[in-house]
């Protein structure tokens, strides 16, 4: 395996978290997303985001209307002159999902299987990745996976195993003054 990917959680990190986003007149884009994307690809990153949706399991939404959502916003990436390479969802949640939903799962973080996936799906080399993740339970899941270089966005929360950063723009400088192109 030869590619490597920046990592991003959705809510939070994409955009701003107002509970549950599953509708495009709530979806409020976070400041530098578009740049940090557009320079992780154009560096050679697969751009991937990896988000627990509980909100499925708790019934607020579908799984359709989550994948209308993403639709959307795939389609305003673009419209930025960038791109996701993929999208990898969890809608279980071990005690507050309904029915199907309330279950436990290798996908939801902090456990790591979303980013194994993705790995075997995208041929990663997940120690050559990236996250950008705005909870603990993020950098848990990225550091069970082994992924080296962990930010911290905008937590109160202190993490001794992600570097905490207020602004996305921070990781789009440290991508490019600290990273090396991946392996084309």
């Amino acid at each position: 395996m030869t590619n490597a990917a920046l990592f991003l959680d959705r809510d939070g990190v994409i955009n701003v978290d107002h509970g549950y986003v599953h509708r495009p007149e709530n979806f409020e884009f976070v400041p530098d997303i578009f740049d940090l994307v557009r320079t992780a690809r154009n560096l050679g990153y697969k751009v991937i985001i990896i988000t627990n949706q509980a909100g499925i399991g708790r019934g607020y939404y579908t799984e359709a209307q989550f994948h209308v959502l993403t639709q959307w916003m795939q389609q305003r990436f673009e419209e930025q002159n960038t791109s996701i390479d993929a999208v990898y969802f969890c809608p279980f949640h071990p005690e507050y999902g309904v029915g199907y939903y309330r279950q436990e799962s290798e996908f939801r973080k902090p456990n790591p299987g979303m980013f194994f996936q993705a790995a075997r799906e995208h041929e990663l080399d997940l120690d050559r990745c990236v996250l950008v993740g705005d909870k603990i339970s993020d950098i848990e899941a990225a550091a069970a996976a082994g992924i080296p270089v962990r930010f911290l966005f905008r937590s109160t929360d202190p993490c001794r195993a992600a570097i905490s950063i207020s602004e996305l723009a921070e990781v789009e400088r440290f991508l490019l003054e600290n990273l090396p192109k991946p392996k084309q």
